[in-house]
């Protein structure tokens, strides 16, 4: 599973400059990476890690701004094209997880 951030917080006053900057802090702290500059994804083993990081996110939310968060299977996440300098660039393929029965 993958999260998907993406969000556009104002940053024309100080006070909107510092939420933005804590927000980012700490979306960085729970294990996302950078996309762009705007959009922070992360790859997580189940469902239920999944779940628990939403609420985490839910949690630090700012008080401006708006936030959307997408939750996309590995096989749909592999399915997205991304180009760097007209270069397509390939999505990092799922770690293995471990099944026990």
């Amino acid at each position: 599973m993958w999260i998907f951030i993406f969000f556009d917080l104002p940053t024309e006053s100080k006070a909107d400059k510092k939420e933005y900057l804590q927000f980012r802090k700490k979306i960085l702290q729970i294990g996302f990476n950078m996309f762009q500059f705007s959009i922070y994804w992360k790859q997580l083993g189940s469902l239920e890690s999944t779940v628990r990081d939403i609420k985490r996110v839910k949690r630090i939310l700012p008080s401006k701004g708006k936030i959307g968060i997408l939750r996309l299977t590995d096989v749909q996440c592999e399915k997205m094209l991304i180009y760097h300098e007209k270069k397509e660039v390939k999505v990092a393929k799922p770690t293995c997880q471990l099944e026990f029965f």
